[in-house]
């Protein structure tokens, strides 16, 4: 092995010599890689190259463009053809192999016209594929094996992208809504919902109880609020108008709609026939009466349907209503809708079957340009009595008005653009990743918002489309009532989308802020406790809805917050929060109450709230220990802090990193350890990353100390990186070698940054570059090193299984041996026979002599044959060994690289 290690050593170093003498010569340009990996590598010394990749697409795209470039230094004077090949070609287009290196020559292409202007044409075609590909470019695009500096490169594109999103979506939401809309709904309430029926009762319509305190209600406050004609001092406020509050327009008239049951839609028991005549169920659209009654003319006395209306179903507080009904539309002025009101109680508009009553009206403010849509309901439940509920909804239906509305239509523009962009990243990505992409959660995420988006923007669009219709026939028929509840609906749809999407977009920033490794710790933590919290909560909800039914049906009937099983689970909540009544509960029960409210208590708070507790603590201290364990790589603080010391080296505000380097190795004297330049660099504005690296390329012998020698050799390098940069400042040409190709500043700055933070290049030609045959050579070597050190790792992790083993098995048997001792001196001590005791243990060392003599023989047979022996004591066979041209050894040490381990 160590013969034909140094044999091959020998002809890679004359083969070395002669691709040197051939380069010096000028006797044929060097050839770019054949593999796509070191094409991708060798692009970046050499940037004349194209990777393989983008020839073949741009030869399945369509007509091959083709670029001279020019090989080696101007004086050789040679060029070649560069073109983009197909796929059976492996990428090489029209260039010629180097004698020696693919035989016979591949015929070139035609050349370029020698204006210039077709290889100009086609590079700016190309560049701007390239931008327009750029643009939608993510880190789930980016191929497994891109550097950590790449990749949070995409990350902090991404991430600035997604900030001028989530500034532009905020700056929408929050410009919609402004303090005005709660004064506005504050003084509506107040006006309607607290002002008493009469000056001698303190009945107000939160408290109505009975119908005649509906029709004091119709009579006193609804139309004292109504219609505002007269000032303070008894003047005519304005003729066939009303300005509630002097400032908001009453619009068109307002309507009173009752829904109604049908006698007879429930069953009378047999034995009461006789005493109960009439019955009437709860509401539903089954049991609605349809009939005319009353007067029997006009719609108040007849059935109009939901879609003559133009209505919409209704959620109150006992059932949930239809848009249809008996509906009586009011006056413009105060004396007209008196009578009408008086007519309707009068004639008994509201009865037994009555199950809800509505009040329905809208007004508009033109100081802060905000309509309010009114609805007061009252609901007639089959037990009797009243039950109110309201609401209040005010709306921004007119837009593009003053100059901050100008502003937003700006910005919804660029709302819609940002959703068209992220929806074509996102094809992208399903494209690439097929059924994968939708195992992440964050991708999901991405997708729920990009759907909220495209739905609020058809509500927007549907819902100024509508406004200026509705307008349009209200300017027209101003004594007929604006229903502006269907727009009303779909603006409180829209505020609730984009109260989601905004949560949604602010919860996805955890997905750019997790690459910091203290940020991170949540994400992994909730991660990894997952399945302990689901067991909890299985056994939390079990005995959670548990006593939430005991509550429904000990306290249903007594208290409100326990009326139903939903406020049950509401109400068990707030006590395990502290916010409860322990007073309703003992009052309900004086035995069931204190039981359930103790034992609950007890259970919920200090059991079970306490282990949940207990499970996020734990894996969050194993989570801190795990990551305190972890390497540190390259964070997006640390991109973000060098781009800024590049900026400020390039403007002169900051030294650069050879100058640091060089001051902190003078002021260390004989020896600097790692810890001194550490804390020395790290105060200088240097990232870990880099200064590991930089620590570990010059501390050769690893005692994490840099001796005097490893000093000068760092000083040598800096040397020489001081005169590139001072090169690269003055603008003046690099020295290039002859066997070296050209190298432009944005490629050596592109290395630097994939170096992620190595301040020193290569040394020796580094600088100037390396032929592709020392780098072919080379990257020969690594593959050997990587698969012999592979090999034996692997070794090693199976004798590390078999010790194991070995001693686990050994220690069954130590254990088996006692008990056999005991047993015979416990038989010694009391008199009895021991004989079976004997035979087990003779028995047993039998078997450990004959195990003893057969690991001899295959341990004496493995080092005979030279092959390890496996878990089982079976051999391994030998195509599970490197081939010779992968066990040689690291540097030179082919005799050993490739050896075995035994045991």
């Amino acid at each position: 092995m160590a013969g034909r290690g140094g044999c091959r050593r020998g002809r890679e170093q004359l083969e070395l010599e002669r691709l040197g003498e051939a380069a010096r010569a000028g006797s044929c340009p060097p050839s770019p890689p054949l593999s796509a990996c070191s094409r991708q590598a060798w692009s970046r010394d050499n940037p004349g190259f194209e990777p393989e990749e983008e020839g073949a697409a741009a030869a399945a795209a369509g007509p091959v463009l083709e670029m001279d470039v020019e090989w080696g230094s101007p004086a050789a004077g040679a060029s070649s053809s560069l073109g983009s090949g197909a796929a059976g070609q492996g990428g090489g287009g029209g260039r010629r192999l180097p004698p020696g290196r693919g035989g016979a020559e591949v015929p070139s292409r035609p050349q370029v016209p020698p204006d210039g202007t077709a290889p100009h044409r086609a590079a700016w075609a190309k560049r701007l594929a390239r931008r327009l590909r750029g643009l939608w470019w993510t880190r789930l695009m980016e191929e497994s094996n891109t550097s950590r500096e790449r990749y949070l490169k995409s990350v902090l594109r991404e991430l600035v992208t997604y900030i001028i999103f989530l500034v532009v979506l905020c700056v929408l939401t929050y410009g919609t809504v402004s303090s005005s809309m709660y004064y506005y709904t504050r003084v509506m309430s107040q006006l309607f919902l607290e002002t008493p029926v009469s000056k001698m009762e303190k009945t107000d319509f939160k408290t109505l109880s009975t119908m005649d305190d509906f029709w004091k209600f119709t009579e006193g406050p609804l139309l004292d609020g109504l219609y505002w004609e007269m000032w303070y001092n008894n003047k005519t406020v304005a003729e066939n108008k009303s300005f509630i509050y002097y400032e908001n327009l009453l619009l068109g008239v307002p309507r009173l709609r009752q829904l109604k049951v049908r006698n007879g839609s429930c069953a009378i028991p047999e034995d009461l026939k006789d005493e109960i005549k009439d019955c009437y169920d709860v509401y539903s659209v089954a049991n609605e009466d349809t009939a005319p009654f009353g007067l029997g003319n006009g719609t108040a006395w007849t059935y109009t349907n939901e879609k003559d209306l133009n209505g919409s179903t209704h959620w109150g507080l006992i059932a949930t209503y239809s848009g249809a009904g008996y509906y009586q539309d009011l006056s413009r002025t105060r004396e007209m809708t008196a009578l009408q009101i008086a007519s309707l109680k009068k004639n008994l508009w509201l009865d037994r079957g009555t199950r809800a009553a509505f009040i329905d009206f809208s007004v508009y403010n033109a100081n802060i340009n905000l309509f309010c849509v009114v609805r007061l309901l009252v609901e007639f439940p089959a037990t009797g009595g009243l039950v109110t509920s309201w609401q209040f909804r005010p709306v921004r239906l007119i837009h593009y008005i003053s100059t901050f509305d100008f502003f937003l239509a700006a910005c919804e523009m660029a709302f819609c653009l940002f959703v068209l962009y992220y929806m074509v990243e996102e094809i992208l990505e399903i494209h690439i990743h097929r059924l994968h992409y939708f195992r992440s959660l964050w991708n999901c995420l991405d997708i729920l918002i990009i759907v909220l988006s495209v739905v609020a923007i058809g509500i927007s669009i549907y819902r100024t489309s509508t406004v200026d219709m509705l307008l349009k026939k209200l300017l027209e028929d101003q004594n007929s009532f604006p229903n502006f509840e269907p727009l009303a609906y779909w603006q409180m749809q829209f505020n609730n989308v984009a109260a989601v999407t905004v949560f949604f977009v602010w919860i996805k920033l955890f997905k750019f802020v997790n690459f910091n490794r203290t940020m991170s710790q949540l994400s992994t933590t909730m991660s990894r406790c997952v399945k302990d919290v689901i067991g909890f909560a299985i056994m939390f909800f079990i005995i959670f809805l548990a006593y939430a039914q005991l509550a429904y049906l000990v306290f249903g009937t007594q208290i409100d917050d326990f009326s139903t099983f939903q406020d049950c689970i509401f109400t068990q909540f707030r006590i395990i929060l502290g916010d409860f009544n322990f007073t309703e509960v003992e009052e309900a029960n004086r035995i069931l109450g204190p039981i359930y409210f103790t034992t609950f208590v007890f259970f919920m708070f200090f059991i079970l709230l306490n282990m949940f507790l207990a499970i996020i603590n734990d894996t969050y201290s194993e989570v801190k220990s795990d990551m305190a364990q972890q390497k540190a790589e390259m964070e997006l603080s640390d991109l973000i802090r060098k781009g800024y010391n590049k900026a400020m080296i390039k403007l002169k505000l900051k030294k650069t990193t050879v100058d640091d380097i060089s001051e902190s190795l003078r002021q260390g004297g004989g020896k600097l350890n790692f810890d001194e330049l550490r804390q020395d660099l790290k105060g200088k504005g240097h990232t870990d990353a880099e200064i590991e690296a930089i620590f570990t390329k010059y501390d050769q012998d690893g005692d994490q100390e840099l001796t005097e020698h490893e000093h000068q050799q760092m000083r040598d390098d800096l040397e020489k990186e001081r005169e590139d940069l001072d090169l690269d400042r003055s603008s003046l040409p690099r020295p290039l070698s002859s066997r070296s190709f050209p190298r432009s500043l944005d490629d050596s700055e592109e290395d630097e940054d994939e170096d992620s933070g190595h301040s020193s290049r290569r040394r020796g030609s580094s600088s100037s570059g390396v032929s592709y045959e020392e780098f072919q050579v080379l990257m020969r070597r690594v593959d050997r090193m990587e698969h012999s050190i592979g090999s034996i790792v692997s070794k090693i992790d199976a004798v590390i299984v078999k010790l194991e083993v070995m001693e686990r098995a050994k220690l069954k048997r130590r254990d088996m041996l006692g008990r056999l001792l005991d047993g015979v001196t416990e038989d010694e001590r009391l008199g009895r026979d021991n004989e079976i005791h004997r035979e087990q243990m003779e028995r047993l060392v039998r078997e450990e002599l004959e195990r003893w003599e057969s690991d001899d023989t295959a341990s004496q047979m493995s080092h005979r044959l030279g092959t390890p022996l496996g878990l089982n004591g079976q051999p391994r066979s030998r195509s599970s060994r490197p081939s010779s041209s992968q066990s040689d050894g690291i540097d030179g040490g082919g005799g050993n690289g490739g050896s075995n381990v035994h045991v």
